[in-house]
């Protein structure tokens, strides 16, 4: 096995955050003891990871139970609900924690409880994606590449797309790991290339624009993303430039494999046209810790996520099994 991090844990009735935004400086876990906390920490990127967002919602969801009633309550979990608008795993799970609470397990301890069964859960549900997962690339000695981070920090543990990683790893066929930088909040360099180190497996960083090159020069011999949201039809949104390492993929002849839970996805929209993307601030994208990265940073365009068309995708993995993308 091995030494996957976490991205949350409770201990001693507390829900305590990793602070993914000072990776892999600083590793500061945080205390979330209010659902304005939960809100904040999902909305801010704090936690990140549609999962990881899912089960954080659910333990939010709780805290607001413990600490309001009535029209207040209404509206910090409204609040709760919109503070990411892709990833579909945030509402997944606030509305298991509705149905909970209506179903009269409407106490707190219920309530908490419940979050941590959705917490569970997802570890579990990644264990069985990455066995999926390793199960759909043949052969041994894989090179691997991935974008953003679908790993244990992206999830309630272990991983999605990293899941299937480790468990090539376990199973003694995976040769080296390439992790996009992905710009700009840079989840691969700092996070995913984190948890490659932590695990000790071999892998290098590439600047996102590296991926056409090594691809032509026969270097990667699959791509293994998360998502987070699929619609109906396949189609996937996932962190931006998503979209484009799948189309490099189908020129180059290269697997592009979707791993994900089935809480991502999301049966009322029929493509990924009707999936919302999130638009963020271009300064996140402008000025990086302080450091102006363009004259006029406001200039940035800076949408989180793209949509992979379901053409473009050989499978989608989830804890249930393998579907083909037709």
């Amino acid at each position: 096995m091995f030494a996957v991090p976490d991205s949350l844990r409770v201990e001693n009735g507390v829900l305590y955050l990793l602070e993914q935004r000072k990776l892999p400086q600083e590793e500061i876990w945080v205390p979330m003891n209010t659902v304005t906390d939960c809100t904040k920490a999902i909305a801010d990127m704090l936690v990140r990871g549609a999962p990881a967002i899912g089960v954080t919602a659910a333990f939010g969801f709780a805290l607001a139970v413990r600490d309001y009633e009535g029209e207040s309550l209404e509206k910090v979990i409204h609040e709760l609900g919109i503070s990411r608008p892709t990833a579909v795993n945030l509402s997944w799970a606030i509305a298991r924690m509705q149905s909970c609470f209506q179903s009269g397990a409407d106490s707190f301890e219920a309530l908490w409880k419940e979050a941590l069964s959705i917490h569970a859960e997802d570890k579990a549900n990644n264990r069985e994606i990455g066995r999926w997962g390793a199960s759909v690339l043949k052969g041994r000695n894989l090179r691997v590449l991935t974008h953003c981070n679908a790993g244990a920090l992206a999830t309630g543990g272990y991983g999605t797309a990293l899941g299937v990683i480790y468990r090539l790893a376990e199973e003694g066929r995976l040769e080296h790991v390439y992790a996009d930088e992905t710009r700009p909040y840079l989840q691969g360099s700092r996070l995913t290339a984190w948890e490659l180190h932590k695990a000790g497996l071999s892998y290098n960083v590439l600047c996102d624009n590296m991926a056409a090159s090594l691809m032509r020069q026969g270097r990667i011999d699959a791509v293994v993303v998360g998502a987070d949201r699929i619609a109906r039809n396949g189609d996937t949104a996932n962190k931006i430039g998503t979209y484009g390492l799948a189309v490099l993929a189908r020129h180059h002849g290269i697997p592009f494999v979707v791993a994900a839970p089935t809480s991502t996805i999301d049966e009322k929209l029929f493509n990924g046209d009707q999936i919302p993307i999130e638009s963020r601030s271009p300064l996140e994208a402008g000025i990086f810790r302080g450091h102006l990265l363009a004259p006029e940073p406001e200039k940035y365009l800076h949408p989180g996520f793209d949509v992979t068309p379901v053409e473009l995708i050989d499978a989608i993995v989830t804890e249930k099994g393998i579907f083909p993308a037709s």
